[in-house]
């Protein structure tokens, strides 16, 4: 059996882009798992660090060389072998040669096709050390390195300058040359703690000898938890809560090496400006965490990490909080300038804010969105007045100083500048909240008025752009379209909105006819759009495809009911006679397809001469009326359990009674009996489509 030891690779290099430091770590890992397999290599585990200035990986057990296996090469048949003479013939020569024996070193193999001259042969492993070499630098070539750069005189190119590479398996180093510096058992320290060499003795060694002796902390996900308690004990110090954003602890993460949280201070008279501007400011510009009180507001206080142990910390926190204070400074002159401009006043520029050059300005659409917020309050019982109101205004943020600063904050400024006017609170709201969601996984809008105008902008937006020919193909989604899509009905559905989608774009594309005269051609476009965003907004959450399917054969407009009924088809699938019902739906729905004849509207039960046919009819009957009063209510699932029932009528009628009998009058009547029963499902969903 092959010996085994661990293998250890770093690549230290200069700073490592922060946002893709565990990109690479991942590929990485997997590009050499994927190499070692190739190669058949025997291995156990693989582990991977990343920190800002190296990545690493390290392989458990890994096997000092790769098997010797058999090899089998097939030549010529036997009859193509030889000549009439029994001499070897050019082809059998030639295999020969080419596999380095003689004609009569070759074996022969009998199949059930004839027989064939074969060479067998022992193929020799191959030491790990000639295989790692290339491994390794596959691995790094596939790296998900869109921008690669070159330094000094050198060719090599990487995403960012190399400094050194270590190599070892085992204790011994492994011969490789990488961006021209060749591989040794020496990493390097924290750039200020320690930037001299340190000797990696084993791999097993590497993560403690970097920590201890280096100021290193190479396992990101050590470093996150160190940061995440740092952060969390140093705002409590100041008596609050850190609001620690994952992506942020992430990013801050990949920028040190050796964490150090230190909380530092700013003025209270810039509390004053909207909070979420001052978080922007913490969060994205200075990669700071923010600190709460234990009510959810914002004192004045941050948390920065630092990336050294400072002899005097106190320096790194007034540093900070220098660079902190003229970036809130501006915040609030934008503020309190905005301040002084009703926010109503904005609505005239946004004429020179163009939405789409074909569907015109802004302010175009904010008319458009107004139409329809007022047609889609009406229907959901908000009030109307106050949607006109937070419609016209629901983009006139965009021309304040503030959002013109904070990008971001678009719709929260608004509700900010809309309280301090003393607007009503549904309309503030809304403001803010017809962006939502703005992000998968995000909040929704917090009431009827908001619901309707994030409806109304996202159904135009859906509807202009389908009209003009721009819909998402392939990747490309300039407008967020998809985004849009799931934002609709996540409020119809999670906010239990019962709207007809095709009248919804209908509306909205009547709203567009003096820009787009064509848009309500688009109208079906957009719905099945929606629609099979739905598919996959249902597959997210783990209903079945064919569930999907089968409810998408009513025919259903409502996003809701289509969500509803999807419910119920889940409830059904878990009853002992789902499977057998399905399958008698999909025999019924296959008769029925076959059949040219006009069937009768009722059934004559003088006609059913059969007892399996007429306690199905029985059953039929006495299910249909509750059926038709549960529908009635959109109890669906309660509908499809009731429906359970039929099973074992339905599966005596198709044993015992021939559907397709010679006289018309009985022939029909069953086939009537049949569509009345699938029509009964038909009403909830196909429920044919199931799989088993």
């Amino acid at each position: 059996m092959t010996d085994t030891a661990d293998f250890l690779f770093e690549l230290g290099t200069e700073e490592l882009p922060p946002k893709a430091l565990i990109t690479l770590r991942d590929a990485l890992a997997e590009e050499v798992r994927a190499g070692l397999e190739q190669a058949d290599l025997a291995h156990g585990g693989i582990i991977a660090y990343a920190a800002p200035r190296r990545l690493a990986v390290r392989v458990a057990d890994l096997a000092t060389g790769t098997e010797p296996k058999p090899v089998e090469r097939r030549g010529p048949a036997v009859k193509a072998a030889f000549d009439n003479e029994g001499n070897p013939t050019k082809a059998l020569a030639g295999f020969a040669a080419s596999v380095g024996v003689e004609p009569d070193q070759l074996t022969t193999l009998k199949t059930d096709k004839g027989e064939w001259l074969v060479h067998r042969h022992t193929e020799p492993g191959k030491p790990a050390t000639d295989l790692l070499p290339g491994i390794v630098e596959r691995a790094l070539d596939r790296l998900p390195t869109p921008k690669r750069m070159r330094w000094g005189a050198s060719r090599a190119e990487f995403i960012r300058p190399v400094h050194w590479v270590l190599a070892i398996h085992g204790d011994d180093v492994v011969d490789m040359t990488l961006f021209g510096h060749a591989a040794g058992n020496c990493s390097f320290g924290h750039r200020f703690h320690h930037p001299d060499a340190l000797t990696i003795k084993h791999p097993a060694d590497y993560v403690a000898t970097l920590r201890e002796s280096g100021h290193v902390l190479a396992d990101f996900a050590e470093r996150r938890e160190r940061i995440e308690a740092q952060v969390t004990e140093a705002a409590s110090r100041v008596g609050g809560t850190a609001r620690i954003d994952p992506d942020l602890l992430d990013e801050v993460t990949a920028l040190v090496e050796w964490p150090v949280a230190v909380a530092g201070q700013f003025e209270e008279r810039f509390l004053e400006v909207p909070h979420e501007a001052l978080i922007y400011t913490m969060q994205d510009d200075q990669k700071y965490f923010p600190v709460l009180d234990d009510k959810g507001a914002l004192m004045p206080w941050f948390v920065t990490v630092a990336n050294i142990d400072s002899r005097d910390m106190d320096a790194v926190r007034h540093g900070n909080e220098r660079v902190i204070r003229p970036r809130f400074s501006d915040a609030m002159f934008f503020w309190e300038g905005d301040l002084k401009t009703p926010l109503e006043s904005h609505l005239e520029s946004l004429k020179q804010l163009v939405f789409q050059k074909r569907l015109g300005s802004v302010f175009d659409k904010v008319l458009r969105i107004e139409r329809l917020a007022d047609f889609i309050a009406e229907r959901i019982h908000a009030d109307p007045q106050a949607a006109r109101r937070a419609a016209r205004l629901s983009k006139c943020d965009l021309q304040t100083q503030m959002v013109g600063e904070f990008a971001g904050l678009q719709g929260t400024i608004g509700y900010y500048l809309a309280r301090h006017e003393g607007m009503p609170e549904d309309v503030a709201v809304a403001l803010d909240d017809h962006y939502r969601p703005r992000r998968a996984g995000d909040e929704l809008p917090r009431n009827a008025v908001a619901q309707a105008v994030a409806l109304a902008d996202r159904l135009d937006t859906l509807m202009g752009i389908f009209a003009i020919g721009q819909a998402p193909t392939g990747a490309k989604d300039p407008f967020a379209l998809r985004r849009a899509a799931l934002g609709v009905l996540r409020i119809l559905v999670e906010q239990e909105l019962d709207l007809d989608l095709v009248e919804l774009l209908t509306e909205a594309a009547e709203g567009l006819a003096d820009k787009v005269p064509e848009a309500t051609d688009h109208v079906m476009g957009v719905f099945e759009f929606i629609t099979e965003r739905q598919h996959r907004y249902s597959l997210d959450r783990g209903i079945r495809s064919d569930v999907f399917q089968a409810v998408s054969m009513t025919g259903t407009r409502r996003p809701l009911d289509f969500e509803q009924r999807m419910r119920a088809v889940n409830a059904f699938i878990e009853l002992p006679e789902a499977e057998a019902l399905a399958a008698a739906n999909k025999r019924i729905a296959n008769i029925l397809k076959k059949t040219e004849e006009t069937l009768p509207e009722s059934i004559d039960e003088a006609r059913l001469v059969e007892s399996a046919e007429q306690r199905l009819w029985e059953s039929v009957s006495a299910v249909g009326p509750r059926i038709e009063g549960l529908l009635a209510e959109g109890d669906y699932t309660e509908a499809l359990t009731a429906l359970a029932a039929l099973r074992e009528p339905v599966d005596e009628f198709f044993d015992t009674v021939m559907v397709m009998a010679e006289d018309d009058a009985l022939r029909r009547n069953r086939l009537a009996l049949l569509a009345r029963i699938n029509a009964l499902f038909l009403a909830i969903a196909d429920v044919s489509q199931l799989q088993s």
